[in-house]
């Protein structure tokens, strides 16, 4: 017999099989002889209590040997078979390829960036000296802003086999396999450039090309059909490419805006990015004086109503790190990152507001690139508020609700440096006034515990901007073919295109325009 049961374990417990099967058999009044084997199918935390615990989904396998379940994908050789051009190398980009092979079909990457271990320079730079490479940075590169941005793989999306396949690829190129068990599960950004390397591996090795180095100009269109990629190194002839570059590559959306193609404005959410302590958070959440230690740092996700519209936090990195990820000059652009182990002393996440295209054009059907522009100046604005070297413009969370300009600034993660500024000034008033609005709402939903504050504290620094949320401009593609509607051949891809958000969204559209591509062929 198969079954599944739930099972509730203390911190203490979660990481000693023995008294989880001893529970196993007294909840289930199982003789030893009989329980042949156990998998923890699901892991979560219960901290609702004031003593937080796990809440497993553990599959039994009663009086019958399992069958072990081998879920790696092979590979075929496809050095000399058709070949799809895919331009962007982030998550959709190289999981549009893994599809592709397993087609039958040869995947050729061009990525304007560098591979994750010459990436590292340039982000050492940024961080170091404020000094950026537009080409090489948090955004651009192999892996995308995913290899550098966390690595959270939790999603809305209900597309679960699809979730765990993107999870079981992970896993088949490096990652540990809690993350086909965990309710939020997280690589970590320390981790992610070997599992990203090992994907390329995969690619090369079964015959398909990477290109780094290799910006797109232009795309050579005949009779409304996709003929060549023009590069700064060459051309690469193709009738089906992967539109595949992110929503921080503005020059995509102006190149094809001049070539004629079909775009939209797409709503977007702006705000800033805020850090705690992160034992505040921990204090708080897991009604503890001392987070245990087999317990990982805590999370939070609020979301409250302001004058008929959502502000709510977003990307919440627990023992995270704020990183700066503009990708042009004068820009301040701002996320947030945790490594594998959490370990670091505070707790970030963006608070942002929505934002429609009626916020900012008077003609929202004729202008297209409202947002783009809008988020533009938002983030040259914060740039001049930081004072260059990409320093970014902050204030501690009492203050900004009391419209106080900070005298000093908390110790904090962001590494090229803090502003004290009027976060007011920067951001445009609807946006401002409701997080204003929201902060001492949310306060009320993490509050004081043992002192220190809660969420509502002037040990909170706000930074600014959060702007990147996802693409303000989308590219639309037929709900069928997944190809542009004027434009055959041409697939709008992911987060660049409007059609996703995160790490496992992107590779699960990514994985769909490929099977989109091989309809067409």
């Amino acid at each position: 017999m198969i079954k599944e049961i739930e099972l509730v374990v203390s911190p203490d417990d979660i990481h000693d099989l023995q008294k989880i099967e001893t529970k196993i058999l007294f909840q289930e009044k199982l003789k030893p002889h009989s329980l042949c084997y156990f998998k923890i199918r699901k892991r979560s935390i219960d901290a609702r209590s004031k003593h937080p615990v796990y809440r497993l989904k553990v599959v039994l396998y009663v009086d019958e040997q399992p069958v072990l379940e081998i879920n790696s994908i092979k590979y075929p050789d496809v050095k000399n078979a058709k070949s799809v051009l895919i331009v962007g190398a982030g998550p959709a980009g190289l999981f549009a390829a893994l599809r592709l092979i397993e087609l039958g079909l040869k995947p050729i990457i061009i990525e304007r960036g560098k591979d994750v271990k010459e990436r590292r320079r340039d982000l050492a730079a940024i961080n170091k000296v404020g000094k950026l490479n537009p080409e090489s940075n948090y955004c651009f590169g192999e892996g995308g802003a995913g290899t550098y941005s966390d690595g959270k793989l939790y999603t809305r999306s209900d597309k679960r086999g699809d979730v765990n396949k993107m999870l079981q690829i992970l896993v088949q190129h490096g990652a540990t396999e809690d993350i086909l068990i965990d309710a939020r599960p997280h690589i970590g950004t320390n981790k992610l450039p070997q599992i990203i390397t090992e994907i390329r591996e995969t690619i090369l090795n079964a015959g398909g090309e990477i290109h780094f180095g290799t910006k797109l100009m232009d795309l050579e269109i005949k009779n409304q059909q996709i003929k060549a990629a023009i590069t700064n190194r060459g051309n690469f002839e193709t009738k089906h490419l992967i539109l595949a570059t992110g929503h921080s590559a503005k020059d995509i959306y102006y190149l094809l805006r001049d070539k004629g193609v079909l775009l939209e404005a797409k709503p977007f959410a702006l705000g800033v990015r805020i850090e705690h302590p992160q034992y505040i958070i921990d204090q708080a959440q897991y009604h503890c004086s001392a987070r245990h230690q087999n317990l990982p740092p805590s999370y939070y996700s609020l979301v409250t109503q302001v004058k008929d519209r959502g502000v709510f936090s977003f990307c919440m990195c627990p023992g995270g790190i704020i990183a700066p990820c503009a990708t042009d000059e004068n820009e301040i652009v701002v996320n947030g990152w945790s490594p594998s182990k959490r370990n670091n002393p505070f707790a970030n996440s963006g608070t942002v507001v929505q934002v429609s295209v009626n916020d900012v054009s008077k003609n929202p059907d004729e202008d297209p690139f409202a947002l783009l522009e809008f988020q533009s100046k938002i983030e040259r604005l914060a740039f001049n508020a930081g004072g260059g070297n990409l320093k970014a413009p902050a204030q501690r969370m009492v203050d900004f609700v009391n419209h106080k300009v900070s005298t000093d600034l908390p110790l904090n993660s962001y590494l090229p440096g803090l502003t004290s500024a009027d976060l007011h000034q920067v951001l445009p008033s609807f946006i401002s006034e409701r997080i204003k609005d929201a902060l001492p709402q949310f306060g009320k939903k993490i509050p004081s515990v043992y002192g220190n504050g809660g969420y509502f504290t002037n040990e909170a620094v706000l930074v600014g901007v959060e702007s990147r949320t996802s693409s303000p401009v989308r590219i639309p593609r037929d709900k069928d073919s997944l190809q542009h509607p004027q434009i055959k051949g041409l697939f709008p891809c992911a987060e660049g295109a409007g059609y996703a958000g995160g790490i496992i969204s992107a590779a699960i559209d990514g994985q769909a325009c490929a099977d989109a591509v091989l309809k067409t062929i």
